[in-house]
């Protein structure tokens, strides 16, 4: 079991891999609200078991919830500088560096079926990167960026809270409070992306979300949407 503190309706259990554990557990039929942990001296790690009731391209949502959860947590427990973004479809970035991010499993990857349940996860780098800071620019973790006196339990807990409140949203209001919230810290959003989904390299410029979380990539005269289901493991 868990020593952390998590609102009504969410547990914790501790893990050695929060993601895999959480996945397992859904598998095995685990009522949802399970929040799976770990915290090492290298990284964060978390997931939550959601059994939303309703097609999977709807509940991916909870991507957003997640991500905007953690950005929230980070803005309650850091230093008020530090600067948090999150890049489509999984990225979290601190300070102009990828600082871990998300990831999502479910029970199908057919969007227009109802899962039987969805694991969100995400990883974040406490230490360090390769034990020396610089040597990868285009990463960072929580220590570079000063936040190497949060503790890692506290900052799990945070995120619980914040992200049950997005949630909340989303049953309110659909996903449009979301999906403003989201592009307001969205990375590079306007801009020219790459990046690898699943193993195929991606590059245009990102130009918009769709309605369901979706990525509108442009690139030359065609524009393409990505769904957010693509980020989904086997």
């Amino acid at each position: 079991m868990s020593d952390l503190s998590f609102p009504p309706l969410l547990r914790g259990e501790t893990a050695p891999d929060p993601f895999r554990h959480a996945v397992a557990a859904a598998q095995q039929g685990a009522d949802p609200g399970l929040i799976a942990h770990n915290e090492s001296d290298e990284k964060l790690a978390a997931a939550l078991i959601l059994a939303p009731e309703c097609a999977l391209e709807d509940a991916m949502a909870m991507v957003f919830a997640c991500g905007l959860g953690f950005s929230d947590a980070l803005g309650a427990l850091a230093p008020p500088e530090l600067a948090a973004h999150l890049a489509w479809p999984d990225g979290l970035w601190v300070n102009g560096a990828r600082c871990g991010g998300f990831r999502a499993a479910a029970s199908t990857i057919d969007p227009e079926a109802e899962p039987a349940w969805l694991v969100i996860g995400v990883e974040v780098p406490l230490a360090p990167i390769e034990g020396e800071p610089g040597r990868a620019p285009n990463r960072t973790s929580l220590h570079e960026e000063g936040c190497g006196d949060i503790p890692a339990p506290r900052l799990i807990e945070s995120w619980s809270r914040h992200m049950l409140v997005w949630i909340n949203y989303w049953l309110d209001d659909g996903m449009a409070r979301l999906h403003a919230e989201w592009r307001a810290r969205a990375w590079r959003l306007g801009k020219q992306v790459s990046f690898s989904l699943k193993g195929t390299a991606q590059t245009g410029d990102f130009i918009g979300i769709d309605e369901r979380g979706g990525m509108l990539l442009r690139d030359g005269a065609a524009t393409r949407l990505i769904p957010l289901t693509a980020m989904l493991e086997d």
